[in-house]
């Protein structure tokens, strides 16, 4: 019962239980939980993603719209939400477990390039930990998609507010950038430094400022590498329905 207690109090007690559960290599239940709730999401999302718009638009752009009787284009409606579905499934199933494999990789790396290295179970551990605050976003984005008649793509970003980009008369441009002042992902990145320096023994004020850096520098580069191509005739693009944000 302890391996499941410990890694929930992270949430509550971030200075003290990340590091206990740390050291004692916690990270199957977290990543369960994080497993389960992201295909929650994505399967809340495909229930209630009216993908009547998004088809037809499609459909247009690529002329077939004309020739399509009513019959295909609802088969075409269905197997778009079959397809969200399967997706949003399978982020959950294997996209989080490889996600925290790659984190708990890049952590191994840091730790060579600091000379404080540790065990990679902890490191393990620090990652998985540190995705619980996402798991719990995608909680909460379930709860709120079912509580939804009918929801767009446009609607998900949106569907649980908890970064900066819901100000009102924003650009496009500064939109984006604040998407990644997000509650959510600031407190993913609070933990993996804790849990970091837990395991490799740095001092946290230099955990947190290491990892705070790291995640600007992601931010600045999610946002002004897109526009780099769109300006270059890349064409940038939007994301499709992403069964649950994050």
């Amino acid at each position: 019962m302890s391996s499941l207690v410990l890694p929930a109090r992270v949430l509550l007690d971030p200075l003290d239980a990340t590091g206990a559960a740390v050291e004692a290599r916690r990270w199957v239940w977290p990543l369960l939980i994080l497993v389960l709730c992201v295909s929650a999401s994505g399967t809340a999302f495909s229930l209630r993603w009216d993908a009547s718009p998004a088809v037809i638009q499609e459909l247009q752009m690529s002329g077939k719209l004309g020739s399509m009787t009513e019959t295909e284009i609802t088969e075409e409606i269905q197997t778009a939400s079959r397809k969200a579905l399967v997706g949003g499934i399978a982020k959950g199933v294997f996209v989080m477990p490889l996600l925290a494999l790659v984190l708990a990789a890049a952590l191994w790396v840091l730790g060579w390039l600091f000379e404080t290295r540790a065990p990679f179970a902890q490191l393990m551990s620090a990652a998985v930990l540190a995705l619980l605050p996402i798991a719990l976003y995608h909680l909460i984005f379930t709860l709120c998609a079912l509580a939804q008649h009918s929801m767009s793509a446009e609607r998900v970003q949106d569907l649980v507010p908890s970064s900066l980009a819901v100000l009102s008369g924003l650009t496009p441009k500064v939109q984006k950038l604040l998407r990644g002042v997000d509650f959510f992902n600031l407190w993913s990145v609070g933990l993996l430094a804790l849990g970091f320096s837990s395991a490799t023994g740095m001092r946290r004020s230099r955990a947190l400022l290491l990892f705070g850096v790291a995640y600007v520098l992601f931010v600045g580069v999610s946002v002004g590498l897109p526009e780099l191509m769109a300006g270059g005739g890349g064409g940038g693009g939007r994301r499709g329905p992403p069964g649950g944000g994050r």
